[in-house]
């Protein structure tokens, strides 16, 4: 990720934003005396730095690097006895709070992130077709116009956005309230869910932008036919929690403002029931459509970039 000082670029730094625990495992030869840790060989083909989390079978859990003596030397926060082979675990940075190495990111950061996206049209029923759910129990989930079936690293299958989106889920005629719970993760690959109430006759739709959608589920009968698709209700990709951080926002191809209705991110602890942890955004000058560009320019605060930028700055909360 760049890092900056006033305005000038001084090129590529790592950062240690991510979501997920995404750590690293390595087989060290490595012995310590006291709170020395000297390490002759590191397997992983990452460096160990201040800051970083180490855990492993005789490493104290918690620990972490304090210093980095030079000639493969370094200070540990506890003591710990290791034998002539170490497997090692190294997560984040501990003095950024609660980050790991960051494996997918938001792109490069300057003083202002410029979102650049097309979104499709709204679907009512691309994400689960027509189907009258007879008790509790999950719906079965189809991909349709706009999205697309997706089998995760860990086996499981997903259906795919355009983009990240809010997620609906309509009633055609009459039938009974009954709570739905959406689940899947977001751009960054982060868990989350929703539980909303159905709208008999009508749509619910989610708080939560949702990039790929693994599961929903009714807490009873319906009692009519439901379907679950997409809104035009999209979602930021870094965290805005004031309007007055949206420098711009243009929307097929008008020079002036879209005047669309902004939702700001949610910094509560997130649960099945908050907002969006970023932030949501509903275009207003036109539809989206496939064809209509939006434009956001996003002035970005220091928690978002630069050397003292955190996950949660950048980011958000962690998703739940």
């Amino acid at each position: 990720m760049p890092l900056f000082s006033d305005d000038l670029f001084l090129g590529a730094g790592a950062t240690y934003m991510g979501t997920g625990p995404q750590s690293a495992t390595a087989t060290i030869s490595a012995t310590i005396s006291g709170t020395t840790l000297t390490v002759a060989q590191y397997l992983s083909g990452d460096p160990l730095v201040v800051g970083q989390y180490v855990t492993g079978s005789s490493v104290t859990a918690g620990s972490y690097i304090t210093a980095n003596l030079g000639n493969n030397l370094y200070t540990l926060s506890a003591s710990s006895t290791v034998g002539s082979a170490e497997t090692m675990w190294v997560a984040g940075n501990a003095l950024l709070g609660d980050p790991s190495p960051m494996s997918l990111g938001v792109g490069p950061l300057g003083r202002i992130y410029v979102w650049d996206t097309i979104p499709q049209a709204q679907q009512a029923a691309n994400v689960a077709g027509s189907q009258t759910p007879a008790g509790a129990g999950s719906l079965t989930l189809a991909a349709g116009t706009s999205s697309k079936s997706v089998v995760l690293a860990s086996g499981s299958n997903v259906i795919q956005l355009d983009c990240p989106r809010a997620v609906s889920v309509s009633q055609v005629t009459g039938g009974n309230v009954v709570n739905v719970t959406v689940s899947g993760y977001d751009y960054y690959g982060q868990a989350m869910t929703q539980t909303i109430s159905s709208s008999p006759a009508g749509t619910a739709s989610t708080l939560k932008a949702f990039y790929q959608v693994s599961s929903i589920s009714v807490d009873g009968a319906t009692g009519t036919a439901v379907t679950a698709g997409t809104t035009n209700t999209l979602g930021l990709p870094v965290r805005v929690i004031d309007a007055g951080y949206i420098i711009h926002v243009g929307f097929a191809n008008a020079l002036g403002a879209d005047a669309g209705t902004f939702t700001a991110a949610d910094t509560a602890t997130a649960s099945a029931t908050t907002g969006d942890v970023r932030g949501t955004y509903v275009c207003d000058n036109a539809s989206p459509n496939g064809e209509n560009r939006l434009v956001m320019a996003i002035a970005l605060p220091a928690l978002a970039v630069g050397p003292n930028s955190t996950r949660t700055g950048a980011l958000g909360v962690t998703q739940a």
